[in-house]
């Protein structure tokens, strides 16, 4: 019966295999370039929040600030694009976070992981959809609304007012696009980001142009008289602003990071880079320079934009709905909104194929894998996913049809908070891995391991972990002398100290979050309870910075570790935490699904599972021409030694073309 149990638990934490000798081959058409991820990027960061939620930000949070807000949104969003981007440089294969928690922490939380994105892809998809759909009514008068609700008024409480048979046809038109080609679809999102950056452009020109540096120092008299004009009232003694104090910080720095926490999600989306591993040539190099490179190109429209619209009028006069063109009316130039409304639907359009691109790629890698139902593993003869796309598209269009997907969308968030926290532990893990054993598992076979704890080795798993046991004073030894390369034991330490620090972080972030009162009235429980969360905490990063690191380089590696992984998670888990209860047991009911289809199917149709199965085979018919290979492997070592760095990058001239 333990056995059984054990067995189970070792199950769940089963890590990926990653053949790194063979990453050239792909079931999927390697066929983009460096420009084209840093288009996908920013297409799909770059949406049509851009053309909203800056008016939105300054006029209820932040004020001038609002650009303040936007670069402390970009350097926490940064965190996390540094940790993809030096996944992408490890691990060039399609999967995003999934694949990166599959090699690292377990085939449990990489399922935990996909399903989430899917929920993110799905609903991001269908809200876009949907929002394109009242955009384009918008702007011919709302003839499609008006007929909808007079012929197909749908009156069930979580259903939408109608059905929008016009997102209906924007998903499945996209659907058919991306089942065609990524060379296709990769050549459209160009065109439509092209345009949206050149509205974006002309925007920010034109703000600097008609702008007035006196919108940045509003006095609080003013305000007041604005509030007084507001709200119609006689008595004018001792009325306070509705609007802040004025100046650049008009609602003090505690606003500014309130907008801060909103502007985070408006970088979501360039994580959709990380899916594009097989289909990009040369991906260890592409894809770190996509991410961090579509990150800044963003950061410089949003905080030009943000810039421009507060400077163009002031910030309490701000349309939260539109405020692009109402800023343009204030300053006379009435006729450009006709340009904002192109480049609002062509930023819609690209967030919308940035939102359904990553999907069914996330739906086929888990396909391949085993732990999502294999059909949708199958590709079309121009090496397209076209199963998994078609599959992806009809759930959209499904829920963009029937479900009002306000209440839904807090859930997009938790999806790509977690996959956020659990990429930055990721590569906190496997930069503490040891040296010794990625070499020796590399030298044995074709395969270079990426996990340390699985694959062949001279130790069955039972045997190490029983050394282990035996070896409590050598941990203890580690901790206290960490040895000067990465061992087992070492590694061991920076997994438990991660542990800790993660359930600190969520400690902490509750205490901050539900008992915020008790802070304000400086209670002796929170204190103390915080304190000692902050010890132990300060603990578990002095524990991590004493442990070597490995000293195998890729293309692209995090700095400033282990402190940016570190504070990436803190930011993400926060904000998680932020999120209402509502929203937590509409994710526990998703997972509740999720759940039954992992142990119902996927656990047992693992590809992990099934090597493990074979493994004990393999490697009895191996054994007996194990001395037959060792002079030959000898004579290898030298040659691999000369190539090694020869084979950091794939060969574009190795990799398949459409």
């Amino acid at each position: 019966m333990l056995e059984q149990v054990l067995s189970f638990g070792r199950s769940l934490v089963r890590r990926k295999v990653v053949d790194m000798s063979s990453l050239e081959d792909s079931k999927l058409c390697r066929c983009l370039g460096t420009v084209d991820l840093i288009a996908l990027g920013v297409g799909s960061t770059l949406g049509a929040g851009v053309y909203v939620l800056a008016g939105e930000v300054a006029k209820g949070n932040s004020g001038p600030s609002i650009v303040i807000s936007f670069l402390i949104a970009a350097l926490a969003s940064v965190m996390a694009g540094l940790c993809y981007a030096e996944f992408g440089a490890r691990v060039p294969k399609t999967g995003s976070a999934y694949l990166y928690s599959y090699v690292t922490v377990g085939e449990v939380w990489a399922f935990i992981t996909g399903w989430n994105l899917i929920l993110s892809y799905v609903i991001g998809t269908s809200s876009v959809a949907r929002a394109w759909s009242g955009t384009f009514d918008e702007m011919i008068g709302g003839h499609i609304e008006t007929f909808c609700k007079t012929y197909f008024s749908m009156n069930s409480p979580g259903l939408a007012q109608y059905p929008d048979f016009f997102a209906v046809c924007l998903i499945l038109l996209l659907s058919g696009l991306l089942s065609f080609g990524v060379k296709e679809s990769a050549w459209v999102n160009k065109v439509f980001t092209s345009v949206n950056v050149l509205v974006l452009m002309f925007v920010i020109i034109s703000g600097f142009v008609k702008g007035d540096t006196h919108n940045w120092k509003i006095t609080e008299e003013s305000l007041i008289n604005v509030t007084i004009v507001t709200r119609n009232l006689s008595v004018t003694a001792n009325v306070s602003s509705d609007y802040g104090v004025g100046g650049f910080m008009p609602f003090g720095f505690s606003g500014t990071l309130a907008g801060a926490a909103t502007c985070f999600y408006a970088f979501v989306g360039f994580d959709c880079i990380a899916t594009t591993g097989e289909e990009v040539r040369n991906p260890q190099r592409a894809i770190p320079i996509g991410i961090v490179v579509s990150l800044t190109v963003c950061f410089l429209a949003y905080f030009g934009v943000s810039a421009a619209l507060t400077l163009m009028m002031p910030y309490y006069l701000l349309d939260e709905k539109s405020p692009l063109p109402m800023a343009f009316e204030y300053v006379g130039w009435s006729p450009a909104k006709y340009v904002v409304a192109v480049g609002s639907l062509c930023a819609l359009s690209t967030s919308l194929l940035g939102s359904m691109f990553p999907l069914p790629r996330i739906l086929f890698a888990m396909a391949r894998d085993g732990i999502l139902f294999k059909f949708m593993s199958k590709v079309s003869k121009r090496q397209s996913p076209v199963a998994a796309t078609l599959a992806a598209g009809t759930t959209a269009a499904i829920m963009a049809f029937l479900f009002d997907l306000k209440a839904l969308v807090d859930m997009m968030s938790i999806g790509t908070l977690l996959a956020y926290s659990l990429v930055a532990v990721c590569v906190l893990i496997l930069r503490y891995q040891p040296d010794g054993a990625l070499e020796r598992r590399a030298g044995t076979g074709e395969k270079d391991y990426l996990s340390s704890e699985e694959g062949e080795s001279d130790l069955t798993e039972s045997e190490s972990h029983l050394n282990m046991l035996k070896g409590g004073n050598s941990t203890l030894q580690t901790v206290l002398h960490p040895p000067v390369s990465p061992s087992e034991l070492s590694s061991s330490v920076v997994n438990m100290s991660i542990c800790v620090l993660v359930l600190l972080v969520c400690v902490a972030s509750y205490l901050t979050t539900y008992h915020n009162n008790s802070i304000i009235g400086m209670e002796v429980w929170i204190l103390a309870s915080l304190a000692v969360c902050l010890l132990l905490f300060i603990g578990c990063i002095y524990m991590i910075c004493r442990q070597p690191q490995t000293s195998k380089k890729v293309s692209f590696m995090v700095p400033f570790l282990p402190y940016l992984p570190i504070l990436s998670i803190f930011v993400n888990i926060y904000l998680m935490v932020q999120l209402s209860g509502d929203t937590w047991i509409r994710f526990s009911l998703w997972m509740a699904v999720g759940f039954l289809i992992y142990f119902g199917y996927g656990m047992w149709h693992s590809v992990e599972r099934q090597r493990q199965l074979q493994g004990p085979q393999i490697s009895s018919s191996s054994s007996s021409s194990t001395q037959e290979q060792k002079s030959s492997r000898e004579k290898q070592v030298g040659m691999d030694a000369v190539g090694k760095d020869q084979e950091r990058f794939i060969c574009p001239e190795k990799t398949s073309q459409c």
